[in-house]
């Protein structure tokens, strides 16, 4: 459903992606890791064409989406919710208001019907009754999952997770990922997950890639990427700073 060949980007002089490839098929839940600053997010925006490469292709159901203009993107957008690392929730709006935004802009939809679709979202985050109150009044667990809801509420064939549990105690942190997990069964999507949290990485992973040094470093099931005995994957995963050895090989965290 997802394929992304030889992707590069710079920012000024700045390489962060360089010959970046792989496949994600469809109803898969694929996670990315890697260290903070190395493009995962930059990587992310690639899909769902809010960045243009310099050069590669980004193909959604075999269509190349980077020659496309603004007004035929929004009709590949379609296929994608998107939960972006704060919520990117609007202040001045009610949480109906937030989630429904899309709809009342293109008034395609009576509003009884909206009201209809924005109880059900609610309902699948765990969040029902919570349409008039405002983002300033919810705890940032209850943020992430009007963003999910929000995400969703358009019924997308793909959803993508900027750090989903960034800033979330770890009672809440397990909370999104049953959310996640649920609307990827319940709603048949394609995921794909940037997380720096290992515990969701092993969770929400059907499969793992990982980026280091502008492209993909490791690829495996969760069981093959935390069983790695290569220092690089070892060193992430475990979460330390020391260098691993292995098989006499001394790497430094770079």
């Amino acid at each position: 459903m997802i394929e992304v060949c030889n992707l590069e980007k710079s920012f000024g002089t700045h390489k962060i992606l360089e010959g970046v490839s792989f496949c994600i098929n469809k109803g898969e839940s694929v996670v990315i890791i890697g260290r903070s600053g190395g493009g995962k997010s930059v990587l992310l925006k690639h899909l769902i064409a809010l960045l243009k490469p310099d050069a590669g292709q980004v193909r959604i159901d075999g269509e190349d989406i980077v020659p496309l203009d603004e007004r035929q993107l929004l009709r590949v957008r379609r296929k994608f919710g998107m939960l972006f690392q704060g919520a990117a929730l609007f202040d001045s709006m009610t949480v109906a208001e937030n989630i429904s935004f899309a709809f009342r802009r293109d008034r395609s939809l009576p509003q009884d019907e909206i009201a209809r679709k924005v109880a059900h979202v609610l309902e699948l985050v765990d969040l029902p009754g919570i349409e008039t109150k405002n983002p300033s009044e919810l705890s940032g667990g209850m943020r992430k999952r009007v963003g999910l809801a929000r995400a969703i509420v358009y019924r997308p064939q793909i959803v993508l997770y900027d750090e989903p549990t960034t800033g979330l105690d770890p009672i809440a942190s397990d909370s999104i990922d049953k959310l996640i997990l649920r609307v990827r069964d319940r709603l048949d999507v394609t995921s794909v997950v940037v997380t720096h949290d290992m515990r969701s990485a092993r969770r929400l992973g059907q499969r793992i890639l990982m980026l280091h040094e502008k492209r993909i470093y490791a690829e495996g099931t969760p069981d093959e990427i935390f069983g790695s005995r290569d220092p690089i994957v070892r060193q992430f995963v475990e979460g330390t700073s020391e260098p691993t050895a292995e098989k006499g090989i001394l790497l430094p965290y770079e």
